[in-house]
């Protein structure tokens, strides 16, 4: 199965002393980076913490947010900001007696006040007590990140198969009138330059081997064979699934340079609207790979 290079994932894991809680967003990238953000007190985790995020995800740009809460018992707590809360008092006193109101300050509103009450981060947690907590965590919000990619990949495979089978249709289309088509160049060929030489006799068969040599110049069946391999390995790589966006965009490449040669040489309106109308399926193709991990 293919994945989307989107998607989101969140976990929260419960230890001895602390509360790990992860998130983990995806967007598209050509390469993987990761932004990891770790609380001071797992600082000294990153590097394995990056290593586990690696192992799950190739491709993508990925931010992952760590946050860590005490337990009741783990340290941290909270911490009142007195200085701060007289300010609030103060500030509130002086308002009350500037418009005359007979009123004060409660305990309560002053705790709710912002920055009067925060919870302390807990101390700096020895490596072998935190990584357990914190790869779990990671772990857990990496597959749930995971399952939705793949998801969203799942979708992804289906308009790509349905957009294949288009082109798929299209270039056997091209196929089916490239015999007719070089017969009908061939003999305009053939008369213009009899019109040309109308006062010269000419060799009839001169005249059909430079017509012929014309008509192989103007021959697309190497590209529509090129083509119909470069179909076979796309419709492969979307049954293989895996990280195959990549080559995915390269095979998207090389199709629309065969296309394009086609679009140049077919001196014929028929084979002309079919490229076009190839041209925009592979247009929507590029585009919906570019999200393929």
């Amino acid at each position: 199965m293919i994945r989307s290079m989107t998607g989101y994932g969140r976990a929260e894991v419960v230890g001895e002393k602390i509360v790990v809680s992860v998130e983990a967003r995806s967007l598209n990238h050509r390469h993987l980076d990761v932004a990891l953000k770790l609380p001071r007190s797992l600082a000294g985790l990153e590097l394995e913490a990056r290593r586990l995020i690696q192992g799950q995800i190739q491709r993508g740009r990925l931010d992952v947010s760590v946050g860590v809460k005490p337990l009741a018992e783990g340290g941290g707590g909270l911490k009142v900001d007195a200085a701060l809360a007289r300010r609030y008092i103060e500030q509130a006193l002086a308002l009350s007696d500037a418009l005359g109101l007979d009123t004060e300050p409660t305990v309560e509103w002053v705790l709710e006040r912002p920055g009067v009450v925060t919870l302390g981060e807990p101390e700096a947690i020895a490596p072998e007590a935190g990584w357990p907590v914190l790869a779990e965590g990671l772990t857990r919000a990496m597959e749930d990140l995971v399952a939705r990619r793949e998801a969203e990949g799942e979708a992804l495979a289906k308009e790509l198969r349905a957009l294949h089978d288009a082109l798929a249709a299209e270039v056997e289309r091209m196929a089916q009138r490239v015999p007719a088509a070089l017969a009908q160049r061939a003999g305009r060929v053939r008369e213009r330059i009899r019109a040309l030489l109308s006062e010269h006799p000419l060799d009839e068969g001169r005249l059909a081997m430079e017509a012929a040599v014309w008509a192989d110049k103007t021959d697309i069946s190497e590209e529509l064979a090129r083509l119909k391999a470069h179909l076979g390995q796309f419709a492969g790589l979307l049954k293989e699934g895996g990280a195959v966006g990549r080559t995915l965009d390269f095979l998207v490449q090389e199709m629309n340079r065969e296309v394009n040669t086609v679009a140049s040489k077919a001196n014929d309106l028929e084979l002309s609207q079919l490229a076009l109308a190839s041209k925009g399926n592979l247009e929507k193709v590029r585009e919906q790979v570019q999200n393929v991990e």
